[in-house]
């Protein structure tokens, strides 16, 4: 087939569920278009919501807030927190462990890509380090 013939436009509304515990708003990826290198989705926060502490194997991930504010915590304990706001973009090498937090009263919301055909292309979660993160991260 033709690179013209798999040009594909992905309309919102479509949703699955990720190993990180969201619901995403499913974009163009493997899944839905055939992506092989990249990938890219919508991750709404409700106020409060954290994600289970992950890396992405040898996978580079540049998130977007669109809206909102949100923490992102990472470092090999998850030592190290930013807090990413409206208009701001966040790069995460591969292989470095991280888990979003939205600590504010009010929803965000993220664009996310991957450098991967799929967002849950080698997600290794670590859930010795949820509990350092409930620690550390109000509410």
């Amino acid at each position: 087939m033709a690179a013209s013939e798999r040009v594909r436009v992905v309309g919102p509304g479509q949703t699955y569920v990720g190993k990180q515990g969201f619901t995403y708003g499913a974009g163009a990826s493997a899944e839905t278009v055939g992506a092989e290198r990249i990938c890219m989705n919508v991750l709404p926060m409700p106020p409060g919501a954290r994600a289970r502490a992950h890396y992405h194997n040898g996978i580079e991930t540049i998130a977007y807030m669109l809206a909102g504010d949100c923490a992102v915590y990472y470092g090999d304990q998850l030592e190290q927190r930013l807090l990413a706001r409206q208009g701001d973009q966040v790069f995460i090498p591969a292989d470095v462990p991280h888990a979003p937090a939205n600590e504010s009263a009010a929803p965000c919301t993220w664009l996310v890509v991957h450098s991967s055909g799929s967002d849950q292309d080698g997600i290794v979660l670590l859930p010795e380090l949820d509990g350092l993160l409930a620690a550390r991260a109000p509410g």
